[in-house]
C-alpha cells in the first residue's frame, strides 16, 4: 500500500515518525495522562478539594503538585496539541520549544506571582514552579535537538 510522506512524496512503505515526531508524541501523551490523573481520586490527594481554578484548590496531584480544574485541563489541552503535533516534524519541533518556552514563562510567572495571590489562577506552588523550569528546559532542548528526519538505512537494518 503506497503512503506518503512528510513531504508529500509517494512511498510503498508505511510512514515512520521521525524522533523529533516521537518525542512530541510521548510528551503529548503524558501530559494527556498528567491532565486525566488530575481528576482521579486518589492520584489526587484532598480531591474534595479541587476548585475550578485559583490558589483556593486545595487538591495536590502525586501530594505534591497543586492541581484545579483549569490546570488539570490545560495539561489535557497540551496533551492534545503534542499529539496532533507529531504528525509533523516541523509541528513536533515547534510544539517542544514553543511549550518549552511558555513553561519558561510559566517558571518565572510562578516565582513573581505569591502563592496566595488572586493572580495565582492556574494555581502554582513551590513544587509546580520548578518541575516548570525542568519542563522548560528539557522541552527546548528536545525540540532542538531531536532529529527531524527518519534515518531510512537505519530502518533498513535491525
Amino acid at each position: 500500500m503506497a503512503t506518503r510522506t512528510s513531504d508529500g512524496t509517494r512511498t510503498s512503505r508505511p510512514l515512520r515518525r521521525s524522533p523529533v515526531q516521537a518525542t512530541a508524541l510521548v510528551v503529548g501523551a503524558v501530559f494527556v495522562l498528567v491532565g486525566i490523573a488530575g481528576f482521579v481520586p486518589g492520584v489526587t490527594t484532598d480531591y474534595d478539594r479541587l476548585a475550578g481554578a485559583g490558589h483556593h484548590s486545595g487538591a495536590m496531584l502525586l501530594g505534591l503538585f497543586q492541581v484545579s480544574v483549569l490546570h488539570n485541563l490545560l495539561h489535557l489541552g497540551l496533551g492534545v496539541l503534542g499529539v496532533l503535533a507529531a504528525r509533523t516534524a516541523s509541528a513536533a519541533r515547534a510544539f517542544l520549544i514553543g511549550g518549552g518556552v511558555a513553561y519558561a514563562v510559566l517558571w518565572v510567572y510562578g516565582l513573581v506571582v505569591a502563592d496566595d495571590s488572586r493572580a495565582n489562577v492556574v494555581p502554582l506552588n513551590t513544587a509546580d514552579d520548578w518541575l516548570h523550569l525542568v519542563l522548560a528546559v528539557g522541552m527546548v532542548l528536545l525540540g532542538l535537538l531531536m532529529p527531524r528526519r527518519v534515518d531510512l538505512n537505519a530502518a533498513h537494518h535491525p
